[in-house]
């Protein structure tokens, strides 16, 4: 491993510290807290597929204007 990465992970531990102190100061209970987590998850799983169809209809539809370019305009 590289410092980079080493540096990459240390922060990242230190911000999951951080965030699961701030939660805990809300002392919610388990279930509130997993509730929460779930809601949270659900937010970013969807932001990921609206972003990750969005790729794959772009990559479709430049596939299939190079198609129709291919058999309009062959060289």
């Amino acid at each position: 491993m590289n410092a980079g990465l080493i540096v990459a992970v240390v922060l990242s531990l230190v911000w999951l510290v951080l965030m699961g102190s701030a939660l805990a100061s809300y002392r919610l209970g388990w279930g509130q807290t997993i509730r929460l987590a779930l809601t949270w998850l659900a937010i970013f799983l969807g932001f990921y597929l609206v972003v990750e169809w969005f790729l794959i209809a772009q990559g479709t539809a430049a596939a299939l204007l190079k198609i129709l370019h291919n058999i309009y305009y062959p060289s």
